[in-house]
């Protein structure tokens, strides 16, 4: 190849590296300049935004957000939907719509539409694209397009420390007791007592544990071993580190174990 075409080759390859890092320094500074909190709100107005509590950036569709309240210490994922009422600038009244309680977690592209009541309790987390809804199409009519015809309300609640799988959906009306999980994928309806596990659509209990007899059905797998109090993050890498060189130690035995010949009959 002529010494000129290598040359305009090598710049075309810097100029791509350096478009490359270009965009992505410019998205991080966008993510970090574009996050909400009580700090920094943007054009949002929430009734409540708790210390600690930050929206992704972009962030999703958000609005009636003076009858929407965040607790503190809250983490609303990428492309999150909060709404409160059927359309922007309604007056909704005096009490709030929507209800995030402390430690709220909800992931990437999940909704949480409340155009009935709708609370979710402290220390609930949610996976990337639940969809949470206090509202439903009705079909009464068979004449009429299900979209046209007046949809039905009902408030909703999730209790404290809460589980939601990828793709979960809670249905208007639907009660969640405390540290229930709920499948990914499943869809919830009805009330859900505590400490209990759901799959399914519609979700049934599949699991449920109860103070005198624990879990039933029987977990599969061991109880984690709880962390020592004291461990800091450095001694719990050193742990994990020692863990992998023991696996593979092992399984180099194994190899070479299996790799020496077997003894011949005399």
């Amino acid at each position: 190849m002529p010494k000129n075409q290598n040359t305009f080759s090598s710049l075309a390859a810097l100029r791509r590296r350096l478009a490359n890092r270009a965009v992505h320094t410019g998205w991080r500074w966008m993510q970090q300049a574009g996050a909400v909190t009580a700090q920094t709100p943007g054009p949002l107005r929430f009734g409540a935004i708790g210390d600690g509590t930050r929206l992704a950036f972009p962030q999703g569709t958000v609005f009636g957000e003076s009858w929407i309240r965040l607790g503190d210490h809250c983490i609303i994922g990428e492309r999150v939907t909060l709404t409160a009422g059927m359309m922007p600038d309604l007056d909704l009244g005096a009490e709030p719509m929507l209800v995030l309680g402390n430690g709220v977690v909800v992931g990437r592209d999940s909704h949480v539409i409340a155009d009935a009541r709708i609370k979710i309790g402290n220390d609930t987390f949610c996976g990337p694209g639940v969809y949470i809804t206090s509202t439903n199409h009705s079909y009464d009519d068979p004449h009429e397009p299900v979209g046209r015809q007046w949809p039905r309300s009902a408030p909703v609640e999730i209790g404290p420390g809460c589980w939601l799988g990828t793709g979960a959906v809670v249905l208007p009306g639907a009660r969640l007791g405390r540290n229930v999980v709920v499948a990914a994928g499943a869809v919830v309806r009805g009330e859900v007592p505590d400490h209990a596990v759901v799959a399914g659509a519609p979700a049934r209990i599949v699991r449920r544990w109860e103070p005198e007899t624990g879990w039933q059905p029987p977990l599969r797998t061991p109880a984690p071993v709880p962390i020592p109090d004291g461990m800091t993050p450095e001694q719990l890498r050193g742990l994990a580190q020692l863990a992998e060189a023991e696996a593979e130690a092992e399984a180099e035995a194994e190899v070479e174990e299996g790799a020496r010949p077997e003894p011949r009959a005399v």
